[in-house]
Order: C-alpha cells, then sequence, then structure tokens
C-alpha cells in the first residue's frame, strides 16, 4: 500500500452540501482509515449564525465529527482568501482531503499566541513540542498560523531556532486568509477551531520524501530606495523620507485606495541577507508615516516596488513546481499543499486558476493537490535550503513516500 488520497469539495459556491453528502464523506476517510485531513475554507465557513452560541459553526461541527469518528487522525487546516482542489480554484468553498499514510508518522500540536510580539516564542514552542512528539526523525514540518496580528518572519526564525543542535527539517505551509479583508482567519488544529493559535503537522519516518518551493514573478520599478528606519515589519523610513509618503508618491492615484491597493504593489528586498524576498503593505499608519508589512525588514537593506503581469506569474508558478519535479519518485503518489498570495489572486482575477493548471500539468501525473490562498506564504525558495516568510508567490510542500526497498 502506498500512500491514499481523497477529496471532497463540501461547500460548493459557498453552499454547506446537504449533512448526508458530508456524512458520506467522513465515511469514506473513516473507510480509508485516515491519518491525516487538511480543511481549507472560506472564513464565513469559520462564523457561527447570529443566534448560535461561539463553537457552532460548520467547520466546527465537522471537526467535532471527524476527531470523533478518527481519534488518531491530525486534522488540521486553516481558513483561506480561496480555495485549491486539485486544478480549481474556489471562493466561499469548504475543501477536504484525507490521507492515509502507509510508513510514516504525522504529529500535529498547537500552541497560542496572544500577540504579534509573541511569534516567534510561539513559532519555537511548536518546533519543541514537534521535536518531543517525533524525535530525532522529524523530516518536514507544515505549519499553518493566523493571518492578522502576527510577525510571520518572526514564527519562521521561531520555528528554526526550535532545532539548535539538530538537523533542521523542512518547513513549509502559510498564514490563513480571509478573503483579503485582514480583519479575523482561523486555524483548526487539536484544539479546535481558534483565532489565535498556530497550528503544525510533523511528519516523521525513514521512507518519507518531502520539500518545498516558492517563486513569485513579480518585476521592479523605479530605484531602488535604503531603509533608513525600520522596527520589525513596520517600514519607518526610506531615504530618510516617511515610507508611506513615498510609497503614496510612486502608487499615484492607486494611493486613495491604501491600504488594499497595496497589495498590488509589494516592496521587493533588494540588497541585504533577506535579499530576494518580496513583502506585502498590509496596512499603513498615518500619523507615523509608515508601513505595515505582512513580514520583517531590516535598516539599511535597500527595497524597491515591484508590479506584475498575469503572464509572469503564470510561468513563476510553474516554474516553482519544475524545481521539484525532478525529485519526486516517477509514479509514486504524492501530496502537494499549494500555498499562494491573495495579492496574486487579485490581480489575476479571473485568470487565477491558470497558475493552479500550471502547477499541476507541471508536477507528476496523478499528484493530489489541494491548498489555499493566503496572507503570507513559508517555504524554501527550491526543495532545498533554508525556509522563509515569502509574500506574493507560489508555494508548494510536497510528501511522498520512498518505495520500500526492504520487501
Amino acid at each position: 500500500m502506498a500512500i491514499q488520497t481523497l477529496q471532497r469539495q463540501l461547500a460548493p459556491q459557498g453552499v454547506l452540501l446537504h449533512a448526508s453528502a458530508i456524512d458520506e464523506s467522513i465515511e469514506a476517510a473513516v473507510a480509508m482509515a485516515a491519518t491525516v485531513v487538511l480543511l481549507f475554507a472560506d472564513v464565513r465557513h469559520f462564523q457561527s449564525d447570529g443566534h448560535a452560541p461561539e463553537g457552532s459553526s460548520a467547520i466546527d461541527r465537522l471537526t467535532q465529527t471527524l476527531r470523533s469518528r478518527l481519534p488518531n487522525a491530525a486534522v488540521v487546516g486553516c481558513s483561506t482568501a480561496g480555495e485549491i482542489i486539485g486544478p480549481e480554484v474556489h471562493l466561499g468553498s469548504l475543501v477536504m482531503t484525507a490521507i492515509t499514510l502507509e510508513d510514516t508518522q504525522a504529529h500535529v500540536c498547537s500552541v497560542p499566541i496572544a500577540r504579534m510580539e509573541d511569534s516567534a516564542v510561539a513559532g519555537r514552542s511548536v518546533s519543541l513540542n514537534l521535536r518531543e512528539l517525533a524525535g530525532p526523525d522529524l523530516r518536514q514540518i507544515w505549519v499553518f498560523a493566523p493571518g492578522v496580528s502576527i510577525n510571520g518572519s518572526a514564527l519562521v526564525a521561531g520555528l528554526k531556532s526550535g532545532f539548535e543542535g539538530a538537523a533542521l527539517p523542512g518547513i513549509s505551509g502559510g498564514l490563513a486568509g480571509d478573503g483579503g479583508a485582514f480583519v479575523r482567519t482561523f486555524t483548526i488544529g487539536p484544539q479546535g477551531v481558534t483565532d489565535h493559535h498556530v497550528v503544525a503537522l510533523g511528519f516523521s519516518g525513514r521512507r518519507v520524501q518531502s520539500g518545498s518551493s516558492a517563486n513569485g514573478g513579480w518585476e521592479a520599478f523605479g530605484p531602488a530606495r535604503r531603509v533608513t528606519q525600520a522596527q520589525g515589519n513596520v517600514l519607518v523610513e526610506m531615504d530618510h523620507e516617511p515610507a508611506l509618503e513615498i510609497y503614496r508618491r510612486y502608487l499615484g492615484e492607486y494611493a486613495k485606495d491604501l491600504p488594499s491597493s497595496g497589495l498590488l504593489f509589494p516592496l521587493q528586498i533588494t540588497q541585504g541577507p533577506d535579499s530576494g524576498l518580496i513583502r506585502t503593505i498590509l496596512g499603513i499608519d498615518e500619523e507615523k508615516g509608515s508601513l505595515i508589512l505582512a513580514g520583517d525588514v531590516s535598516t539599511d537593506s535597500h527595497v524597491r516596488l515591484m508590479h506584475a503581469s498575469t503572464h509572469h506569474l503564470i510561468a513563476a508558478a510553474e516554474k516553482a513546481a519544475h524545481n521539484i519535479g525532478p525529485v519526486l519518485q516517477s509514479g509514486e503518489p504524492a501530496v502537494a499543499v499549494l500555498v499562494s498570495c491573495v495579492g496574486r489572486r487579485i490581480v489575476m482575477g479571473d485568470l487565477t486558476e491558470e497558475e493552479v493548471e500550471a502547477v499541476c500539468e507541471a508536477l507528476p501525473p496523478g499528484t493530489c493537490i489541494t491548498g489555499f490562498y493566503s496572507n503570507g506564504e513559508i517555504a524554501a525558495w527550491n526543495y532545498a535550503g533554508d525556509c522563509r516568510l515569502h509574500n506574493q508567490t507560489m508555494t508548494i510542500s510536497w510528501l511522498s513516500e520512498q518505495p520500500d526497498r526492504t520487501t
């Protein structure tokens, strides 16, 4: 037996299927003895009805049933800004992917995060918990974190710091979405559904094959600007001018739509230790004249504004898939979790599915593909290497098992 998968779209066009259809999907997952169940859903499915108590949303009810019927399975996921199932992208949907692993162990943990300032501590706690659960054979971590009130760069730094003195596993995943509102997001894990937990899924075993890849496709324009003052993910000054003033000057007519238009014009770090990374503008501080970014930027680094064309975004997504294609065993079943940025979805509009189709065509036939549009992406740039927080990229996390050579 190799990896087995089952996929269901449980809420087409934003309307939950009849209970009997959901029950059938759960029964199918039980029949295959699923060890992992991934749930990616529009934020509306996480919200209780107006007169219903907290904890009675559609996702709450579904996860409770799954945990009851599959007590040994890891049930994880998050809210989204778009759901991916195979080559399709949906809005308002709820996508379930059940996975049965043959010789790979799945370990799940969650850690609360009360404030943005706790991001690094939360990341470190996740890694230490997974190290204790999985032992030295931990190979890959998929992390799903809140998409607001979090510093994604600090979270990733904390995740890596938990492996001091040990081999660093692959780390990938993303920050939950809420349709581009950046108000309230949710994760799913052992604690159920909450808006303030980082959830991580670790994989261990001698046959694990895993990794991640990322690519952007955005184009820089205008001169490089030196960051003369920054504090974490807050960009205060560029070339000794208020960052917001410079940014507005370049945006022209788009400036009136800030901060939402910031998704269309991210910044690329062009010099310094984070050179090549892209940072999305999540908010602005009128009083201080600063930009609030989705990840850190360092004082004395250099940044340039970016814009995109649909053609280049699709080509970059395809390249991310080609980067990992050679390391997948031909014919071996694999699972790929695609995490792409909500900003890309907004730029591409009705053509969004084309980047997912490009990835599907580039990966080996039969790969089970799921995922979501996010508020931030976590991956290595290529399948091997240091993981980072990315913005405005298509990232691919993949998992398969090497053939058992002992039989």
